[in-house]
């Protein structure tokens, strides 16, 4: 029998061993799913609702483990792991205060309005959620939350290194009164989960991860005409401009790449920089980049963890060395240390140009790249010649002309404007291009698995 063992990646210590499922038994998790789903989908939104309330406090209540399990498996400061929980009891909170009205059936009228007619929100049955390691409890949570509350079932195959947080989040579930077998979790190979993907039972897919990993999941979704949504990765840009104030956007560009160890989608990666302002921006940002503190996660000083595991760190210190061989600068970092750990320091790459990683692609790891503009038109190109979309900044002292340059010209799913931030319940969460399809949060995600049905009345 196949097995996997969780890893601390801050101490390589070995937590725990879990056995592969076999294609039987992930498929009966899939068929008691469907069954629990049958029942499920007889309560009323006021019903549901109430669940997802108790699931909320049931988060909050064990919020100190839970934090501590994160940073165990995945190496995230356990402050970090603490806004995680709070976030996804929020969105529980949430989706019970909004889903009911959002997903009420609507009057319309037919025959040229002279007929009336309902257009109703109806579950479908059993959403696939294939999640990764770097949220372990909000990636899966903002998918059950909607879905729980659209009247579907749903079966998670979480990262395989953050296995523990998979079950006990189901755990907890049962705990708040969620019908056993309406939440379920697989522990299986990508193979298993490729047929899990054309099951009957299953109605919709949902993925975050890589671009690769999302054209492989679309398109064996498609083959089984399965609905999917999307949310893969990104090298989001925040544009510094001409007129920007340079101790906010050295203050939140910290922020944005140090965020959750860097390992973020949603998150700063490429800092464009305009000419006018570089050298100041750059001296700042490098200097305060310089003085971040890496330790312990669980130490309530340290500002950087642990990369999540020795994969992930051969993954970022290959890309940072890819770069400087095809002429990039070091301007801090760089150099990993020796020892016991995935730590990979802060790190500020620039001289950047197409063909390098740090240029082209998504560093998912504390590692900055600096990229200069022209003026703040260039700044703009820049961003958006990306074969991403997902997220993005600008930083202008005339946020009037932020939001417009925001709204008209960025081509990205969401954009923050001096400021910072990965996710919030009433603001929808997506992007376009190779960042995927499909929206999540804001009331969007509620809609997204639901069969629109529209009813013709004499």
């Amino acid at each position: 029998m196949q097995t996997i063992t969780t890893i601390n990646p801050a101490t390589e210590e070995s937590l725990k061993t879990y056995d592969l499922m076999t294609e039987q038994e992930a498929t009966d998790r899939v068929e008691a799913c469907h069954a629990a789903f049958e029942d499920w989908r007889k309560q009323s939104h006021e019903d549901r609702a109430t669940y997802l309330q108790k699931l909320a406090a049931t988060l909050r209540e064990h919020a100190d483990e839970l934090a501590a399990l994160m940073t165990r498996e995945t190496g995230k400061l356990l402050k970090d792991g603490h806004t995680e929980v709070e976030i996804c009891a929020a969105i529980c909170d949430y989706t019970a205060q909004t889903g009911p009205g959002a997903l009420a059936d609507e009057d319309r009228t037919h025959a040229g309005g002279d007929k009336p007619g309902v257009v109703s929100y109806q579950p479908i049955g059993v959403i696939y959620s294939i999640q990764p390691w770097n949220f372990p409890l909000y990636q899966p949570i903002r998918v059950l939350a909607a879905n729980l509350m659209a009247g579907n079932g749903c079966v998670l195959k979480h990262a395989t290194i953050c296995t523990g947080s998979a079950l006990r989040l189901r755990e907890l579930c049962i705990e708040a009164g969620l019908p056993e077998d309406l939440f379920q979790v697989v522990v299986i190979d990508h193979d298993v989960s490729d047929r899990l993907i054309a099951h009957p039972r299953v109605r919709g897919v949902t993925l975050t991860g890589s671009d690769g990993a999302g054209r492989h999941v679309g398109a064996e979704a498609a083959k089984a005409l399965k609905k999917t949504v999307l949310e893969l990765g990104s090298n989001d840009a925040y544009l510094v401009l001409e007129d920007a104030d340079i101790e906010t956007a050295v203050k939140y560009s910290l922020m944005g790449r140090l965020y959750n160890n860097g390992e973020t989608c949603v998150s700063a990666k490429r800092f464009i920089v305009t000419d006018k302002v570089y050298d100041a921006f750059v001296d700042a940002f490098v200097a305060q980049m310089k003085a971040v503190t890496m330790g312990d996660p669980t130490e309530e000083s340290s500002q950087l963890g642990p990369l999540s595991s020795q994969d992930q760190f051969d993954a970022v210190k290959s890309q940072v060395e890819d770069s400087v061989a095809k002429g990039a600068k070091v301007l801090c970092g760089g150099d990993a240390p020796d020892g016991t750990g995935a730590w990979y320091p802060a790190t500020v790459l620039a001289d950047l140009a197409p063909g390098m990683p740090a240029f082209d692609d998504e560093i998912f790891g504390p590692v900055a790249s600096i990229i200069r503009a022209k003026d703040d038109a260039d700044a703009m190109r820049l961003a958006n010649d990306s074969r991403y979309g997902l997220g993005g900044g600008i930083f202008s002292k005339d946020e009037a002309r932020a939001t417009r340059l925001a709204r008209d010209h960025f081509d990205t799913g969401m954009v923050h404007i001096n400021s910072f931030g990965a996710a919030d319940p009433n603001m929808p969460f997506g992007g376009v291009k190779d960042s995927g399809y499909g929206r999540e949060h804001g009331g969007f995600g509620l809609k997204e698995f639901v069969n629109v049905k529209s009813i013709f009345m004499p």
